[in-house]
């Protein structure tokens, strides 16, 4: 599907865009990759790692819409992973989180949409459903534009839709490398926020590969949600450190307990497939159904039961300390 294509990355320069940009080398033969961050030495570095004739690297800020513009000019896909992540950040300050998470994914719809882009999907996190911090509620203010973009275009194109997942192992300022830097460093105990925490678990390859199939799967307008497994924070800290005992310092600012990724407010329009769910729009589609429990590879999913809720304690699927050493040592490879 990606042979011969022009794929754009906002945000390119961050864990996912190195993952999504190695895989795309990797497997297929695309035209052009376009690396579009704000941060020239991330780019230095990232062009040294990457530099095949089909790299390009534009220096730009998707709060930009102009530069933004000229950048999707002959591109065929739009990944839009960047984003103002750190939840205690986009507390302490909030217009920043704002202008980037919100006006600037109302810039990239509008790029796309001036230059006649195929396809867009846009990052979300588990923290947009019932948010309860400034970062979760801007990306379900994103995610709410994405999905209304396709009635912005109606039957043109480009397709919009959103891939909603957990915590990535080992990704910039996650627990992961926090933990493996206190342990380096000699630190004499592990900081836990509180004893009960519980979160979803993914690996950087696990969520490029299914931001990859999406591509295939998408009508536009729906979030895909990936079943995936959850771990307990104390259980990660004695994988990572049985030696080491832990400390409960309290909850972060923003911070929730648990994490969910499908609300129970949207099991009437969620759908169950086979690994994954899919959120369709509340919102109805003038220009076409919206009924999205067939997707575009012809996979078919069935409605979850009232009130149904895809939350990281109620998981059915949780790993064990064991299982976590060898999750962890295989997404770090």
């Amino acid at each position: 599907m990606f042979d011969g294509k022009t794929i754009l990355i906002t945000g390119g320069t961050g864990s996912f865009g190195h993952k999504y940009t190695q895989t795309l080398l990797a497997r297929y033969k695309p035209k052009k990759i376009i690396i579009y961050s704000r941060d020239e030495l991330k780019q230095y570095e990232m062009q040294q790692k990457y530099h095949q004739s089909c790299m390009r690297y534009f220096i730009g800020d998707v709060r930009d819409e102009h530069r933004l513009i000229r950048a999707m000019h002959g591109v065929d896909y739009v990944i839009h992973a960047a984003a103002l992540k750190q939840v205690p950040a986009a507390e302490y300050n909030p217009t920043e989180c704002i202008r980037t998470n919100i006006n600037g994914a109302e810039n990239v719809i509008t790029a796309a949409i001036e230059t006649g882009v195929e396809k867009v999907i846009a990052l979300s996190t588990d923290k947009a459903a019932n948010p309860v911090n400034l970062y979760g509620a801007t990306k379900l203010a994103s995610d709410k534009l994405f999905i209304a973009a396709n009635n912005m275009v109606g039957g043109s194109r480009p397709r919009f839709s959103v891939v909603r997942y957990g915590n990535v192992v080992g990704s910039r300022g996650s627990v992961v490398p926090f933990f493996q830097q206190l342990i380096d460093s000699g630190s004499d105990h592990i900081p836990i926020t509180h004893a009960d925490m519980t979160r979803f678990w993914i690996s950087l390859q696990q969520g490029v590969d299914f931001v990859l199939k999406n591509f295939e799967r998408m009508l536009g307008g729906e979030i895909f949600v990936p079943k995936i497994p959850s771990i307990r924070i104390v259980d990660l800290a004695t994988a990572m450190a049985p030696h080491l005992p832990q400390k409960i310092i309290g909850i972060r600012p923003g911070e929730k307990l648990h994490e969910m990724m499908c609300p129970g407010d949207m099991s009437y329009h969620t759908y169950e497939f086979n690994d994954h769910f899919v959120i369709a729009p509340a919102i109805k589609f003038f220009n076409r159904s919206n009924d999205f429990s067939t997707n575009a590879l012809n996979e078919r999913g069935k409605l979850v039961a009232p009130g149904f809720e895809y939350v990281s304690d109620t998981n059915p699927d949780f790993l064990t300390v064991a299982q976590m050493q060898q999750f962890n040592q295989e997404a770090m490879l």
